[in-house]
């Protein structure tokens, strides 16, 4: 059997040596190295073959890629690479990596033109000047061919060992059982959708309700289809710590369940959470665990992936043992952690490592030409999260911290770019002077300013490396996601202006105060490439009604399947109780406060228990948490605060117990309105005292415009759907299993509405 792998990859593999170098160096976007290559093949002669596919074989490895180009007249390859800033500045590392690509690529070539040698080019194209420079070496095909040989048998040691665990895993997972006695009510409709979308390669959305164990319907049929559709990994992608978690604790359980599953499960955290030394800088002058990363990684890399421990299954590498393995080896856990991602089989990580533009999980698949399939867990999560990846902001104050920081002062370049964005950004608050403006374009004279300044930045970061400013470099970053934003914008997205209201400022807001942004409003055209670049996809949650909305804000291919899975919860579990002498429309807030504690109180009085009760903002939940407090002080009862920290939610969740008593008041779309479970007698009712309609603002507004003009349903995509989500899954917090039973109380008068009921959970009996 043989194993493939990439030119890239391989080098990656064999020829990195040295320090984990991660100075600042600004690099090309992916769009801009595509310009970048172009241009440099634009260049050369008529004859010049651009992107040469090639291939060849050494013993048990397949090794594939594509050259940038062979000019057949100079009998010469090129290995291109665009950057921007000082050449002479390159780490040596970087320069022996070149030339290991291009060398291999260079005996490709030889052998499948049949040439006796060939000239080897390194050419370097700086995309500020567009000037290249180019390294050239004439290389013999036998020189090429043990160079190649080379690296081949450094890697197939572990090819070897590679394939070996590939048969080992998908031998086990067709032997693999489901770990339970049998399927829960509804799960396993979801598993068989999951495994036929699977063996398609199709995507799926599926709507299945809480309870039923969704993570391992949709973990288990995945798995089991990987052998047959030659799945090389999993990648399980969620919107939470507790998503993660379930699907890690899901893992463990179908580990545990079989004689031996050797499935390398990895877990991919954020950089602050994984960082060893905080106070240092990522190069090995200043951190112990940057230093030498390259010549350690093979032996951490090994001892991370050692097939057996004690002659059992090593365990997932979690966090906590990624970790273990990186200080015992003294290399960085976090760059050791995105080092494993190439040979685990199943990723658990946060949805922006796939579908965040620069995406780790994604980047390597298309690098590897791996077959993917992906699980996106919560998937409602997704039109949001989605939304604020391709959202980019300009904010006065980290302009006005990096006009102020030390190195301004000292760098009379780097003042002036600044300024000019500054006088840019003051000119355009005159010309639009009013509270919100939405503009047509990105404003020409900001983005110019924009753009001089960040390559002003660029020659100014890399002519000191050793003098990071944290200022200079949070505006760098906003004012580059900016500018890259302004080249893809489209309908998807909107620009406007947001002045500085003076009820937010201590002084009087000048021009020069607002916020520019350029709000996407549709993830679509962002997230639709990403799911159509995997083999198969499954989006689930216990809300995606109606399916239709998601699909277009997510762009879903048109053949994509929709599943929704009949709930194993009965009505008579659960009382659903419309309140129809509420209304908290935001006029009638002050007259709710007395009916909604009257009514909570009542219900906790004919039932004692633990109760949730939900509100649409801070200041409504405040309001009626100290009516209800001074007209009945003998219930115990509990409110979620502003920005609370971890530590502070588990004990607000900890007073939910078995044999407490009260009511618990939090704010619909917070922490505690989805992804908790308080089963049986920790929950038995729920207070949900809105729509969960988006405040009705100018920003919302315009969105609703853009609904309109794109999909014909504004007000509903804008308020309805989005709002109806959350009042879903904040009372789904109730029934967690089929013993459960418990009330849900709606409190306003539009829940009686028809449109409005129809978007509510079959299976419920409104009252």
């Amino acid at each position: 059997m043989t194993y493939t792998v990439a030119v890239r990859e391989l080098c990656e593999f064999t020829a990195k040596q040295g320090d984990l170098d991660l100075r600042f160096t600004p690099a090309p976007t992916a769009l801009e190295g595509m310009a970048g290559h172009a241009l440099a093949a634009s260049r050369r002669g008529a004859g010049y073959r651009a992107e040469v596919a090639l291939s060849g074989s050494y013993q048990t490895l397949y090794v594939r890629g594509r050259a940038d180009g062979y000019d057949p007249a100079q009998q010469r390859i090129d290995e291109v690479k665009t950057f921007k800033g000082r050449l002479d500045r390159q780490p040596a590392s970087h320069r022996h990596l070149h030339w290991a690509q291009a060398k291999v690529y260079g005996w490709l070539l030889c052998e499948q033109e049949q040439l006796a040698h060939i000239d080897v080019a390194l050419v370097y194209l700086d995309l500020g000047t567009q000037q290249e420079t180019v390294f050239t070496e004439r290389c013999s095909a036998d020189d090429l061919r043990q160079h190649f040989e080379a690296q081949c048998q450094r890697f197939i040691d572990w090819a070897e060992q590679q394939v070996a665990h590939r048969a080992a895993r998908d031998a086990a997972l067709n032997a693999l059982g489901f770990p339970f006695g049998g399927f829960r009510t509804g799960q396993r409709p979801l598993a068989e959708a999951v495994y036929k979308a699977a063996m398609a390669g199709r995507c799926l959305l599926a709507q299945a309700p809480t309870g039923i164990g969704k993570t391992m319907g949709t973990l288990f049929p995945l798995l089991k289809a990987a052998p047959a559709q030659r799945i090389d990994k999993v990648f399980f992608l969620a919107a939470k710590t507790s998503g993660r978690q379930t699907a890690l604790d899901a893992l463990g359980r179908l580990s545990h369940s079989a004689p031996v599953l050797p499935l390398r499960v990895l877990e991919l955290v954020a950089r602050d959470k994984a960082c060893e030394h905080p106070d240092k800088a990522c190069h090995g002058e200043s951190c112990p665990l940057a230093r030498g990363f390259y010549d350690r990684l093979p032996a951490a890399r090994a001892a991370a992936v050692a097939t057996t421990i004690e002659s059992k299954p090593a365990p997932a590498l979690l966090q906590a043992r990624v970790r273990d393995v990186a200080l015992q080896h003294e290399v960085c856990p976090y760059y050791l952690s995105q080092e494993l991602a190439r040979w685990a089989d199943v990723v658990v990580g946060d949805y922006n490592y796939y579908f965040d533009l620069g995406g780790l999980l994604h980047g390597l698949a298309q690098a590897n030409q791996w077959r993917t399939a992906l699980l996106v867990d919560e998937a409602h999560n997704l039109v949001e999260r989605g939304r604020k990846m391709f959202t980019a902001e300009l904010n006065p104050a980290a302009l006005a911290q990096a006009r102020s920081s030390p190195t301004t002062a000292q760098h009379a370049p780097v003042k002036k770019a600044l300024d000019k964005v500054r006088r840019a950004w003051v000119a355009l608050d005159k010309a639009y002077p009013a509270p919100y403006t939405v503009l047509e374009t990105f404003p020409d004279k900001l983005l110019a300013a924009l753009q001089q300044c960040t390559t002003t930045l660029t020659e100014h970061f890399t002519d000191h490396p050793t003098e990071p400013d944290s200022a200079l470099q949070t505006f760098y970053f906003d004012a580059l996601h900016l500018q890259r934003m302004a080249d893809l914008l489209d309908a998807h997205s909107m620009v406007d202006i947001t002045q500085a209201s003076s009820a937010h400022h201590q002084r009087s807001p000048k021009p020069g105060d607002s916020v520019v942004c350029i709000r996407n409003v549709v993830p679509a055209p962002f997230l639709q490439p990403r799911l159509a670049a995997a083999h198969t996809s499954t989006l689930f949650s216990a809300t995606l009604q109606p399916a239709r909305y998601y699909a277009d804000l997510l762009g879903l291919p048109e053949d994509h399947v929709w599943v929704d899975v009949e709930s194993p919860f009965a009505a008579h579990q659960l009382q659903v109780q419309v309140a129809r002498h509420i209304s908290t429309r935001y006029p009638h807030r002050a007259a709710s406060l007395a009916p909604i504690t009257a009514l909570m109180a009542q219900q906790f009085r004919e039932r004692p228990g633990n109760y949730l009760a939900f509100f649409s903002s801070y200041d409504y939940l405040q309001q009626a948490a100290a009516l209800f407090a001074q007209q009945h002080p003998d219930v115990p009862h509990w409110c979620q605060s502003r920005r609370m920290l971890e530590g502070e939610q588990r004990e607000f969740l900890a007073r939910f117990t078995t044999t407490s008593q009260g009511i618990a008041f939090a704010v619909l779309g917070g922490a505690f309105a989805e992804g908790i479970d308080l089963p049986g007698q920790r929950l038995i009712g729920a207070f949900v005292a809105t729509l969960g309609l988006p405040q009705v603002n100018p920003v919302n507004e315009q969105i609703r415009e853009r609904m309109q003009t794109l999909f014909g349903a504004g007000y509903d995509y804008t308020y309805l759907y989005p709002g109806l989500q959350k009042v879903v899954q904040a009372a789904g917090r109730v029934i967690r299993t089929p013993s459960d039973e418990g009330v849900v109380h709606l409190m306003d008068e539009r829940f009686a509405q028809a449109q409005v009921r129809n978007l509510l959970p079959a299976w419920w009996q409104t009252r």
